[in-house]
């Protein structure tokens, strides 16, 4: 039997990390939550959750070092996987009550206010699966995640002109208007809901990333 993939979940003040320690461990990963520099970059695979405001998970993550840990494990192909605003701060700005905030800018594309009847956004919710997903394998159609959110990418704006890069996969959710609720490229995942939270389809979800590792 082989050895449990070891995963760290990054502690840095934003996130329900207890809930991801938890939900990871039951799909049978070694999981560690810490913000320590060696066993982040040594881990199999690093989760990075996000709760509250882009502009203080910016903060929170600059200042444990975790967007030069990011870089570096994606520099050396090492995988990494976004939930929430964890996801949010991959791209290159966040835009909240007017004010510009830079994050990682992994992806090009803004985060901005969800336009919709009802804010924040909620519940449990389907998306529009990517064609070649790994990460949605085995999974339903009619799966059902758990999201709360205010703020979402309405845009994929990354062109891939290589045709030997494979194209990210970007999978879409609505909910008063379209926005990305996942992404796969590379050795870089990121989810707009909690798989966490999402039951039995979260569970497959996070199992799913653990086998790439």
């Amino acid at each position: 039997m082989s050895a449990a993939r070891k995963v760290v979940v990054f502690d840095y003040g934003f996130g329900n990390v207890r809930s991801a320690e938890r939900a990871l461990a039951r799909v049978g990963a070694d999981v560690e939550i810490t913000r320590d520099f060696d066993a982040a970059m040594n881990a199999d695979g690093l989760l990075v959750p996000g709760v509250g405001a882009f502009s203080a998970c910016m903060d929170g993550l600059r200042a444990a070092r975790g967007e030069w840990i990011i870089g570096r494990r994606l520099s050396g192909g090492r995988p990494v996987m976004g939930i929430c605003v964890g996801m949010q701060i991959l791209f290159a700005r966040g835009i909240e009550h007017g004010v510009q905030t830079e994050g990682l800018d992994e992806w090009p594309g803004t985060v901005g206010p969800l336009k919709a009847p009802i804010v924040p956004h909620m519940g449990w919710n389907t998306v529009e699966t990517a064609p070649d997903s790994q990460l949605f394998a085995g999974l339903d159609a009619d799966a059902r995640f758990y999201f709360v959110h205010s703020y979402a990418v309405h845009d994929w704006e990354l062109e891939i002109t290589n045709p030997a890069i494979r194209a990210p996969q970007v999978t879409w959710a609505t909910h008063g208007e379209r926005f990305v609720a996942a992404v796969e490229n590379g050795a870089l995942w990121a989810t707009q809901f909690h798989p966490e939270k999402s039951g039995d389809a979260g569970a497959q979800l996070l199992t799913n990333w653990i086998e790439t590792l």
